[in-house]
């Protein structure tokens, strides 16, 4: 494995990734490539790299894990800002850095995400047909998720609130980065707090993979382009590339369940899969061999079918 810095003219800031590379890996061969995208919070070590990335590797992809902008190794200010056009951009201008890779070939390349990754990897697919398959992997479409849960259910309240905190930044106050999850899962059934997506989100960020490119928070004040995002805006007609949707059938706060279905119902991809994974959680989904493995035996299948096998030059 390899960590790059990705940096092209359309881009405003440096991209950190990591590159894992098939086994006996031959530069002066040609092989389809992944981009593989983490979670809103999370970073390239995590789920997106060390459990997917890996697998796929070994499968015989390269694969690119990049950390979000403005967060994790990669560059951008403010820090810690989620909006999911700039995403879909870094995605694209990830792409636009493996084709110029010459042990890659340009016109088999795939992307997958998990959780908000997923629903930015579906975006990305919409309008990017560069990707010739995509996988969702437990994928959330943030913008419902705030607009319904993060706002608690009052997006225009949540504006408003946004407007007076970047007016107060503006004029000197202290930035508001929101943290996602409670410091412990113990803490945050103390708080209340009973969500299965919360609690098992604060197990595997806070015990099962600890990393410090994971943040877990939100600048709040530059969030408000999230409110009025739409990861499957124009599914209908503009999703075509071949698709498979994986998630698990113990529903929780998130949404990945809705909206792994709903995604699946729209899109226009003639050749598209369902994968519920029985028993399992969105965060089982993560990092649990059991249900990862399930996933995987669907996942690397589907993306050889559709992006084929390393050719020589």
């Amino acid at each position: 494995m390899d960590t790059v810095t990705i940096r092209n003219p359309g881009m405003a800031w440096d991209i950190a990734a990591n590159i894992h590379y098939p086994p006996n890996f031959d530069p002066a061969i040609r092989y389809p490539a992944v981009v593989s995208n983490h979670p809103i919070g999370s970073c390239k070590e995590q789920t997106a790299g060390d459990v997917y990335g890996a697998a796929m590797a070994k499968a015989g992809f390269v694969v690119i894990v990049p950390d979000a902008g403005t967060q994790g190794g990669s560059g951008g200010e403010p820090r810690w800002t989620e909006d999911p056009e700039q995403r879909v951009r870094d995605y694209r201008d990830v792409i636009d850095y493996l084709q110029t890779l010459t042990y890659v070939d340009p016109q088999r390349i795939g992307i997958l995400g998990i959780c908000g990754g997923g629903g930015y990897s579906i975006k990305a697919a919409i309008i990017d047909k560069r990707i010739k398959a995509l996988v969702s992997i437990t994928g959330v479409n943030f913008g419902r998720l705030f607009r319904e849960g993060f706002s608690q259910f009052d997006p225009v309240g949540a504006l408003e609130a946004m407007a007076v905190q970047r007016t107060a930044e503006n004029s000197g106050d202290q930035a508001r980065v929101d943290v996602f999850l409670p410091e412990s899962v113990e803490a945050g059934k103390a708080a209340g707090i009973a969500d299965i997506d919360v609690l098992e989100a604060t197990d595997y960020y806070r015990n099962r993979n600890l990393q410090k490119g994971a943040g877990t928070r939100m600048l709040f004040s530059h969030s408000a382009p999230a409110i009025a995002w739409d990861a499957f805006a124009f599914a209908e007609t503009l999703l075509t590339q071949p698709m498979m949707v994986v998630f698990g059938d113990k529903p929780g706060g998130f949404g990945a369940y809705r909206d792994g279905m709903e995604i699946y119902g729209r899109a226009a991809s003639r050749d598209k899969e369902l994968v519920v994974v029985e028993g399992w959680s969105h965060y089982d989904l993560y990092d649990h061999p059991a249900p990862t493995g399930i996933a995987l035996d669907r996942v690397i299948p589907f993306l050889k079918q559709h992006l084929g096998q390393a050719n020589a030059s």
